[in-house]
């Protein structure tokens, strides 16, 4: 009779054996139940098994499976057709992958549109942190948008894992989620009146170069020099990397990227939310280079073409420096709006919703709308969505006063301001370039200026300081963009 020792040995190698063969067959971590299936594009199903196993791939809304064998990597990566969404069809499908003898099985999932939502704070702010809450959170019962919080890491290495759930969307578990992607996405629910995911992924106070493929830097001579060299140069470099925070760390290039992106560039997806900028402040034509840089190295990687990047223009806010003239934000604000020249990006403005002695302002909602509307009009076609606020076009100067005027198709119903009160933070310069305080009034579409202190006017700026929170919009309730009809070099040093 064999000894107890024996016996315990013989019975640890059958459940060592049994638990080794049940992870042989594994999917990625971001293809789990409850997950939105984009809707109308192929989809990929990957993840792992011993080399040469032939992985069967079947899907309820497949006449047949598909079949595709693990390589000498022991990886496996299959391309699935997946149906467009009908409106108001929130059926539940199956998904299922086996191979090995073995299965995994995916339900409750839903075919509509999936976007992905990136940053720093003020994208990571929290929906029970914001200024409606009490009444937001109570009402965030949409089992038709489900959402997905992404864990931090950092590495030197591209990453192909990732930690995190797909939920339902519940008061519970829309709580701590993206109060900016919860609004875009229920702004989407109730226009497209399809399945929404989104997936949170960033961490607060990160720099835009921590999200950009180093190979992507090292490329750029400006964003080499600026960004990469001089960290790989720092005894930081030289690090080991684990997954901790710290707020110097969250501004290293290329770590967040690999740990945070680089797991979902598979992933079938619709677009990109972004909302982030403050930890670059300090930065002018670098931004704008390397913001567009990991917008197209982005594209490039997910593979599905020309994706929309609908990003959030930085908020008014004073840095502990209480002078109302300051424009160092300003002229980073005009950095993230040339962002935009690059095709198929959209910015949404938040000058008039911003705190000034708050650096997450706590009125996100209007800003999830915002990125919303700009979605379902450049993205789903819906052409009668305004989402553009009064963008300046040109300037008239007369002998008493000076006239704006604004692109058209941005004041198609007219101006008004939105407290009823004369327009605020209109700036007039001579050829001196001091610029003083103008009043303002609306005529028609336009805004006539009056300044008694300038003589001869050649320059207007508008809201081109570091902290105005803002009054004037269109008739559609959508703010106007700050501006500078001057290209004159800003005179005060980045902070």
């Amino acid at each position: 009779m064999p000894k107890p020792n024996i016996i315990a040995a013989l019975l640890y190698m059958v459940v060592f054996a049994a638990s080794v063969h049940a992870q042989q067959l594994r999917l990625s971590p971001v293809l789990q139940s409850n997950m939105v299936v984009q809707q109308n594009q192929p989809f990929k199903v990957w993840g792992n098994a011993p080399t040469g196993t032939i992985i069967s791939i079947q899907a309820d809304w497949m006449p047949a499976p598909v079949s595709v064998a693990a390589d000498a990597g022991s990886r496996f990566l299959g391309i699935i057709p997946v149906p467009a969404a009908r409106k108001g069809d929130f059926s539940k499908h199956r998904l299922t992958i086996s191979g090995g003898g073995e299965k995994q099985v995916l339900d409750n999932l839903l075919i509509g549109e999936t976007w992905i939502c990136s940053g720093q704070s003020n994208m990571q702010f929290k929906l029970h942190e914001t200024l409606d809450s009490a009444s937001e959170l109570p009402a965030a019962a949409y089992p038709q948008i489900r959402l997905f919080n992404a864990g931090l890491n950092f590495s030197n290495e591209p990453l192909d894992s990732i930690k995190g759930t797909w939920q339902e969307c519940s008061p519970a578990t829309a709580r701590t989620f993206s109060a900016v992607g919860y609004h875009f996405g229920r702004e989407l629910l109730a226009a497209l009146d399809v399945p929404v995911g989104l997936v949170f992924t960033g961490i607060g106070a990160s720099a835009a170069q921590a999200y950009v493929p180093r190979e992507v830097l090292a490329a750029d001579t400006l964003l080499n020099r600026v960004y990469l060299q001089p960290y790989l140069d720092s005894p930081k470099s030289k690090e080991k990397i684990d997954g901790g925070f710290t707020f110097e760390k969250v501004t290293r290039p290329f770590l967040l990227y690999n740990a945070v992106i680089n797991p979902f560039i598979n992933l079938s997806v619709k677009g990109f939310i972004w909302y982030q900028g403050e930890s670059n402040r300090g930065e002018r034509e670098s931004y704008t280079r390397l913001t567009q840089a990991m917008i197209q190295s982005w594209r490039e990687r997910f593979g599905q073409g020309s994706l929309p990047f609908y990003y959030v223009q930085v908020a008014p806010f004073w840095y502990d420096k209480d002078d109302a003239t300051l424009a160092d934000y300003a002229f980073f604000r005009e950095a993230q709006e040339h962002v935009s020249k690059l095709g198929n990006t959209g910015m949404v403005v938040t000058m008039d919703v911003g705190e000034s002695r708050d650096l997450h302002p706590k009125n996100k909602k209007p800003i999830g709308v915002r990125l919303a509307k700009t979605a379902l009009n450049r993205t789903y076609g819906n052409l009668h969505i305004a989402y553009r606020g009064p963008e300046f076009d040109y300037v008239e100067y007369g002998n008493k006063d000076v006239k704006v005027h604004f692109r058209p198709e941005t004041v198609l119903k007219g101006l008004e301001t939105n407290n009823a009160k004369t327009p605020e933070h209109f700036f007039v310069a001579g050829a001196d370039r001091k610029f003083y305080p103008a009043t303002a009034k609306i005529e028609g579409n336009t805004i006539v200026l009056v300044t008694p202190k300038v003589k001869r006017p050649v320059a207007v700026r508008y809201a081109f300081t570091n902290f105005p929170v803002t009054n004037l919009q269109n008739k559609e309730g959508l703010p106007a963009l700050p501006f500078r009809s001057d290209d004159w070099p800003e005179t005060t040093p980045a902070k």
